[in-house]
């Protein structure tokens, strides 16, 4: 223990020393939570929708078609109660709700006028503009349908609820985002160049021959990148929370823990790249560009996942980030607990177990 407590202070000795390596460690999440939460913006859609009927009338069956009808939305009719709703939002499985109260049809006929309820998912702002948009769209064309049709003036107006960000702030969608690919960043980065710059340096024969197993060895390359990844995962927590008014709303304690796995999975990750690689620069190219784009284009951060070919869907089962991105939405956002995110929390677990045992045994003890 004493041999890996040193060999662990001479990493962090490494690390301080290198001021352009500590710009770069917490320079970065302060300059991307500022841009992403304040100046940038996207818009994305998704066509997950319940439609709940409780009037049952030739009106809403008209209606209900039209909406079918339409290729922006995916219509799910198994949901035909608010427990059933709330159930489902919180899990993500829809992201529009439809309701149709008790006598519609009777009201519009008899006063012109009826109120359907429109229910949408607002922890993405832009998602859910776009949908309720297509949605007005319809109601509006059926509006000028009715009137056409109808002896006297008749409208239809939808009534509009956004859940857990009614003010459509896109800060809530971009700061999940910005974690994940945040953290994936800086841990894969730094992780990546460990073992390589000691075969570099020509300093790796001292380390394989001193009375040092290999997996202190690769431990002590971990813990101050691990050190450092938690400390930016709370900057970005105090900034989110101090400027842009996004404070955590589940458990923090799930939240942290959830957190410290994906960077575990991350910096194995890196870790099987410097083993792998055969320069710095090989690996550092390897990280940024490997773990960059798949990070921002595979995980629902840029653009919705169901929207995608069947093959990047399956190919984005493999990214970490997806499945981070997920648990960050549903405890910071919607204040869920550990049974909302269980699953994800075993994918992370599973796939950090596996990168690291496959790093441990391709680490070799001689070199070539």
């Amino acid at each position: 223990m004493k041999q890996l407590l040193t060999f662990i202070r001479k990493e962090f000795l490494h690390v301080f020393r290198d001021r352009k390596t500590l710009l770069m460690l917490f320079g970065l999440p302060i300059a991307q939570i500022v841009l992403f939460g304040f100046a940038l913006s996207n818009e994305i859609k998704d066509s997950r929708i319940a439609l709940v009927d409780y009037s049952k009338d030739a009106v809403t069956t008209r209606l209900i078609g039209k909406i079918e009808s339409s290729h922006y939305f995916d219509i799910r009719r198994s949901l035909a109660s608010g427990q059933q709703l709330d159930a489902a939002f919180k899990r993500g499985d829809i992201k529009m709700a439809v309701i149709f109260p008790q006598g519609f049809g009777d009201d519009l006929i008899h006063t012109g006028k009826a109120t359907l309820q429109v229910i949408a998912d607002a922890s993405d702002p832009n998602q859910a503009t776009t949908i309720t948009n297509y949605l007005e769209q319809i109601v509006t064309d059926y509006n000028a349908e009715l009137a056409s049709n109808a002896p006297q003036p008749m409208q239809i107006v939808p009534e509009m609820q956004m859940l857990y960000n009614p003010e459509l702030r896109g800060a809530p969608n971009f700061v999940p985002g910005v974690m994940a690919l945040v953290l994936m960043l800086v841990c894969t980065m730094m992780t990546s160049v460990a073992i390589v710059r000691e075969k570099e340096l020509g300093t790796m024969e001292i380390l394989l021959v001193s009375p040092f197993k290999p997996v202190y060895i690769i431990i002590s390359k971990l813990a101050p990148n691990l050190l450092i990844s938690i400390v930016n995962l709370f900057i970005i927590l105090l900034l989110s929370d101090i400027f842009l008014d996004l404070p955590v709303k589940g458990s923090i304690v799930l939240l942290v823990s959830c957190s410290i796995l994906f960077i575990l999975t991350c910096l194995s990750i890196g870790l099987l790249l410097s083993i792998s690689a055969k320069t710095q620069q090989a690996a550092m190219m390897g990280s940024l560009m490997g773990m960059m784009l798949p990070t921002m284009l595979l995980t629902g951060f840029l653009f919705p996942i169901e929207n995608m070919p069947l093959p990047l869907q399956v190919i984005s089962n493999l990214v970490p980030s997806r499945w981070y991105f997920i648990i960050i939405k549903r405890v910071m956002l919607k204040g869920l607990g550990f049974g909302a995110v269980w699953k994800e929390t075993l994918i992370l677990a599973g796939m950090c177990t596996a990168l690291f045992a496959i790093s441990l045994r391709n680490f070799k003890i001689r070199l070539q």
